[in-house]
């Protein structure tokens, strides 16, 4: 069957369920599903990093348990409660349709079908030569990237000023937005549902180009550092898509839908992270359902899987490269394998494994970017990962493999970062309990101790010395209502954008603030500011790199996640 077919029949299919099952309820439990739950627990539910959620897993749960578990959360894991969405009712409801769920269609990728649906949205060569300078920043390199995960944005911030320059609709949940190293005028976001976009961040308004979708769910996105070739990782349908990076046309699919998993059965696997390397003219992305690495050769005639890397560990999800200088910089992929607590490394110069990190039993590596450093005082090239299920930020060297400290903080993590001029990696909780998720650890790079943790409270923030407790500086954390602004069609591109909101004006201060939530610390400003998200009280907070100091506000966003430096991706090897 066709794609585009396949998707209307799952939409038809997910809503008669939903009809059937909804009981006293009146939720959408498939739309529900698709939009929060289907990340941890898989598009055919059969789990990665939340449980497997098929009927003939939970057949055998007592039913008022698992719908505890839906409103309250589970400790020490990535679940949160979800009682603010959920009635019990609601949870109740969802549990009969997870029990009653059947899998009537699984996607198969069309490369087909993909074109179809790749379009032109603004004349890339009119626009370069109209422009040839950043028209809205001194030099593109001073853009930083963020994702406004539940308004489906993507805006582009002029990171030495703070000042958001624009801000545009990019599909639901945009995951990821990466530059072109080769031609960095050039961005690109994924978004959790499939849609891959182009935008030309030097002319003015930073217009989308471009777009494809992809698929129905996706994730990973890596650009070659020829300038050529953008390659982005569904979820579902299981599988890849290269592009070609000037247009985004469509060129290749790497379908995953029927391939041999962890346990040696058929079944469709999901592609997690996706990354490029200086280190040859490589793509590698992760097979996460069956454990495997695939390695794409893009320099040879219909872009070959070069290398098969199987036996990685179970439930694999993203990955960071080495930065070991010398010939072997970026020769080294390390994927956290979620399901087996371990960082797989593997060797594109061998196309083998060559090592396992074991990070700690149900730990759950999720590095996000990752961090890699070199220790002056070790002499030695150093990595880290964060832990989801508990605070642990494990660190390891290169090319020996050895975990050589592991560093508490105060509750599970999705993301560490740092950068050349900060002396920290910078270490969030936002999987630790309400009381924990407002802090970020800055663990310092030479003794491998936490020295000061960032905390923002419901008014007041603190930076505290994470030895003495002593408060170093504290800052205003009033939060204020967003500004609500109308969409508008773009003058440069066939798109839709949301107008910035003047830099620093304010809405009304809320009556009711709640628990900030900090996530993803990016360098900005050419190394000179650390950039932090808070997901609840919609803004991101700008820091100093090299002390750790508040210094203000991005205000009026929704959900702001991940954000990118173009400046500082520039020199990590696969970001």
């Amino acid at each position: 069957m066709k794609f585009g077919k396949l998707m209307g029949f799952v939409a038809v299919s997910s809503f008669a369920a939903t009809m059937a099952m909804a009981g006293t309820s009146s939720m959408d439990f498939a739309k529900m599903f698709e939009k929060e739950c289907q990340g941890c627990h898989g598009p055919i539910h059969q789990g990665g990093v939340g449980s497997d959620l098929r009927p003939k897993a939970l057949k055998k749960k007592n039913r008022e348990f698992l719908a505890e578990t839906i409103l309250n959360g589970r400790e020490n894991t990535a679940m949160p409660a979800w009682k603010e969405k959920f009635s019990k009712d609601d949870a109740t409801g969802m549990i009969d349709w997870l029990m009653d769920w059947k899998n009537t269609v699984e996607l198969k990728l069309d490369l087909g079908e993909v074109k179809k649906s790749w379009t032109k949205l603004a004349d890339r060569e009119a626009l370069a030569k109209k422009y040839p300078k950043a028209a809205d920043v001194k030099k593109v390199t001073d853009i930083t990237f963020a994702t406004e995960r539940d308004a489906s944005l993507v805006d582009f911030i002029d990171s030495t000023t703070g000042k958001v320059l624009s801000r545009h609709k990019a599909g639901f949940a945009v995951h990821v937005t990466v530059t072109n190293k080769k031609n960095p005028r050039y961005a690109y976001s994924i978004s959790r549902s499939g849609k891959l976009t182009m935008f030309d961040i030097a002319a003015p308004g930073q217009p989308a180009l471009a777009s494809v979708q992809v698929g129905q769910e996706s994730r990973g996105l890596a650009v070659s550092p020829d300038g050529k070739y953008v390659m982005a990782g569904n979820y579902n349908p299981g599988g890849a898509v290269l592009c070609d990076a000037m247009t985004l046309e469509p060129l290749k699919v790497y379908d995953t839908s029927r391939v041999i998993n962890t346990e040696g059965q058929i079944e469709p696997s999901r592609v997690a992270y996706i990354a490029d390397t200086p280190y040859g003219p490589y793509f590698s992305f992760a097979l996460k359902d069956a454990g495997h690495v695939y390695i794409v050769d893009y320099s040879k005639p219909d872009f070959p899987i070069v290398g098969d890397i199987p036996n990685i560990g179970k439930v694999l999800h993203d990955a960071f490269l080495n930065e070991n200088e010398g010939e072997d910089y970026g020769r080294y992929v390390m994927v956290a394998s979620q399901g087996s607590d371990l960082m797989g490394v593997v060797d594109q110069k061998t196309k083998k494994l060559a090592a396992k990190i074991y990070t700690g039993k149900k730990s759950k590596p999720h590095p996000g970017q990752g961090s890699s450093w070199f220790n002056k005082k070790m002499g030695k090239q150093l990595n880290a990962t964060q832990s989801m299920n508990f605070g642990s930020v494990v660190i390891w060297e290169s090319p020996s493999w050895k975990v050589v400290k592991k560093v508490k903080t105060a509750g599970g993590g999705l993301f560490v970062g740092t950068g050349e001029d900060t002396p920290w990696i910078w270490s969030d909780c936002v999987l630790g309990k309400p009381a924990n998720y407002n802090k970020v650890y800055l663990i310092n790079k030479e003794t491998l101790e936490a020295d000061r943790i960032i905390e923002v409270g419901k008014e007041k923030g603190r930076l505290i010395d994470a030895k003495t407790k002593k408060v170093l500086q504290e800052w205003d954390a009033t939060q204020y209502e967003k500004i609500p602004v109308n969409e508008v069609a773009s003058t440069m591109s066939k798109e839709t954008l949301l107008p910035p909101v003047a830099e620093g004006k304010k809405g009304a201060k809320v009556a009711k603030p709640v628990q900030p939530r900090l996530l993803h610390a990016e360098p900005a400003n050419h190394g000179k500011w650390t950039m932090i998200s808070e997901w609840t009280t919609g803004r991101i907070g700008i820091y100093e790199s090299e002390t750790g100091k508040f210094v203000k506000y991005i205000r009026n966003l929704t959900t702001p996640t991940f954000t990118y430096s173009v400046e500082h991706r520039q020199h990590v090897p696969g970001a």
